[in-house]
This record gives structure tokens, C-alpha cells and sequence, in this order.
């Protein structure tokens, strides 16, 4: 699973740039701001039609430009195909795959990307929405039906909020919360079914990781926290729906009076243990930075199994920020498959890894 070559035209700072890649490891430097972070962000998008930057398309598009586009050759089970993404402000992105217009989500099917950047760094001692983050980054990629329902329960908790907030001041939009509700309950199922299976699959990968780390010195433990009335988040669908609609139905009054979506998955966390204390509370910056790195590189043990082939793994200006042992470890464990590094000139990143190196400069790349 790779991307042989990628074209960006208004992207971002790339007027008219392209570039071709290593199916290993590939270093990508220059100074900051001159577009580096930018690059992976374009090869991001290929694997699920989403920037890990900004929620809204248009913020892709170059100054002072209408549209933009992305172009790429990529190999996947021994496949060449080509993907196409056109960009234009006021209008829904188009996708083609092979020259068929295709849905971003189904991007996944072709590419898988795991991205490690420096705020995944503080994964540990973050708040809830960072590692919901990772979650959504991640089962979006690997089960386009999860992006499907992330999409809709975020449209219904927008809603439901705005009219929560209207409600003092114009009573009947209480007549519309039951259905909002309830839509809510049966997307927020899914989410939950969908997170459960994934960190059920993820804990066991990240603690044989950790350990390998650490020498066997610390044990990491990850767990799913979601609503409390849901006694099990692995079983069944109609049940996780019960007992949704009834955890729900019980705050309403709680959730009048604070204007506010108090219950569902959009509260959701992870628990993370070392050596069975909450790592957020008492880790250490290192066992921080250790834990943050064995769930990333978890995910990708987790899409090697998926898909038969590593993930792309971007990582993007992450090894500056350790010491000398995790790095080492890091690029121990990154062979196998395509691998884009971001890394200033002077770093000496680019000196050990022995991949081919791409220079980046004002949006041009050499």
C-alpha cells in the first residue's frame, strides 16, 4: 500500500507541485512553514477524503484561488489505480477513482493512513476529544459505515443543541427534541458498537508494544468508557439502543435546564492505565510520551490485520520531539511498509533513516 506519485495545484501553499515517493521511507524537510506538514496532509486525504487539520474543504484551497486539486498514482494489493480530488469553494468536493466518480469514504478501500503528529504527543494527559480523535480518525478508515454515522450524529447533536439553547425563548421546539433524541440513540449505537470492537482490538496490540518499550517494566491497560447505562458496549445492538433511549429520556429535564447535550457517545473516553494507575493523573512525561506511541503504533498493527498490508505511516515532525531511545525504537518498528517523514534540515532525522529525501521550500518540492 503505497502512493508512487502525488500532483497538488492550489493546495494549500503548492501552486503547481508534484512529487514521487519511496515505497519506504521517505523524508520529507526544509524550514517550518514552507509546506511540509501540508504534504502529508494532501496524502491524508487520499485515505478517506478528510484533512486531519480542518473540518471545512475550503480551508485546502490556495489564497486568492476558486478551486483546487490533488492527483495521485497509489498501489494497493499489488493494484495501480489513481485517485482524483477536485476542490472548489461553495460546492461539495468530487472524488474519482480509476476516472469514476466515487464517495470519500469509500478512499478507505483503496488507502489506509496512520498519522502521528506532535499533539498526539499529549494523547495521554489531553481531554476526551483528543482521543475520540483518534478513534474517529481511525474507524472511519477501516469501516467507512462508522464515517457514515459519525456524520449523522454530529448533524443531529448540532441540532438538538441549537434547539436546547432556543427553547427558553420559544417553548414548542420542545415538541422536536423526542425525534432528535431518538435519531441521536440509534447513530450513537453504531458509534459505540463500532468503538468497542476497535479498542477491544487495540489494548492488546498497544500493552505488547508498551512493554517491548519499556523493557517489560510497565504494563498499559486501555479501556472503553462510554454512556453509563450501556452495560456492554461489544453487545447487543437493540440492547446498547434500549438502554441509550432510556439513559437519554432520563436527562432530558437535566439537559433543558442546562442547554446542553448531556448524554451520548460525544462524551465518550478511553481509560489509559500504566501498571494500573490513570496514566492522564500520575504518568510521568516519558511514560506519557511512551503510552501516546504505542497506541499509534497499535493502530497500524491493527490495519496490517485489516487489510493485509501496513498503513501509510505519516509521521509528521514527531521525532524532534523525542530522545534519542524513542526514536531509535520508532524507526525500529516502522519497516514493512511506506513511511513519510517530516523533519527540519538541520535535525539529523534524514541522516539515520536512509530514505529518500524530498526537500520542500516556499510550496516547491525538490
Amino acid at each position: 500500500m503505497r502512493v508512487d506519485r502525488i500532483e497538488l495545484k492550489n493546495f494549500r501553499n503548492y501552486e503547481n507541485a508534484a512529487a514521487g515517493f519511496s515505497p519506504g521511507i521517505n523524508v520529507i524537510a526544509g524550514e517550518n512553514a514552507q509546506g511540509k506538514t501540508n504534504l502529508l496532509e494532501a496524502v491524508f486525504l487520499l485515505s478517506g477524503g478528510k484533512s486531519f487539520r480542518t473540518r471545512f474543504d475550503s480551508e485546502l484551497i490556495g489564497f486568492d484561488r476558486e478551486t483546487a486539486e490533488l492527483l495521485a498514482d497509489v498501489e494497493t494489493q499489488g493494484r495501480k489505480q489513481s485517485i482524483s480530488v477536485h476542490l472548489k469553494r461553495g460546492q461539495k468536493k468530487s472524488i474519482t477513482r480509476n476516472g469514476v466518480k466515487t464517495a470519500a469514504p469509500e478512499l478507505s478501500e483503496v488507502l489506509c493512513a496512520v498519522l502521528f503528529c506532535p499533539d498526539d504527543l499529549e494523547l495521554i494527559k489531553a481531554g476526551a476529544a483528543a482521543r475520540r480523535r483518534l478513534l474517529d480518525l481511525s474507524i472511519s478508515q477501516l469501516r467507512p459505515g462508522y464515517a457514515v454515522a459519525l456524520a449523522e450524529y454530529n448533524r443531529l447533536y448540532a441540532h438538538k443543541l441549537r434547539i436546547l439553547k432556543d427553547c427558553a425563548a420559544k417553548g414548542s421546539l420542545r415538541e422536536t427534541l423526542g425525534d432528535f433524541s431518538e435519531a441521536m440513540c440509534r447513530a450513537g449505537a453504531k458509534l459505540i458498537r463500532y468503538r468497542a470492537s476497535f479498542i477491544a482490538r487495540l489494548g492488546p496490540h498497544a500493552r505488547e508494544i508498551a512493554r517491548d518499550f519499556s523493557g517489560g517494566a510497565e504494563r498499559l491497560d486501555v479501556a472503553y468508557r462510554t454512556v453509563s447505562a450501556v452495560t456492554d458496549p461489544l453487545g447487543s445492538p437493540h440492547v446498547i439502543l434500549e438502554q441509550l433511549r432510556a439513559h437519554m429520556a432520563a436527562h432530558r429535564e437535566a439537559e433543558l435546564c442546562a442547554s446542553s447535550c448531556l448524554s451520548g457517545p460525544h462524551k465518550d473516553d478511553l481509560e489509559i492505565k500504566i501498571n494500573g494507575v490513570p496514566a492522564r493523573a500520575f504518568a510521568s512525561q516519558g511514560q506519557t510520551r511512551t503510552a501516546a506511541l504505542s497506541l499509534k503504533l497499535a493502530e497500524r498493527e491493527i490495519f496490517l490485520e485489516e487489510c493485509g498490508e501496513y498503513p501509510i505511516l505519516l509521521l509528521d515532525d514527531v521525532l524532534s520531539e523525542l530522545d534519542q531511545r524513542r526514536q531509535a525504537f520508532v524507526l525500529n518498528r516502522i519497516g514493512g511498509g511506506q513511511t513519510l517523514i517530516t523533519c527540519c534540515e538541520d535535525d539529523g532525522v534524514a541522516d539515520r533513516t536512509g530514505g529518500k529525501i524530498l526537500t520542500v521550500k516556499g510550496g516547491a518540492i525538490a
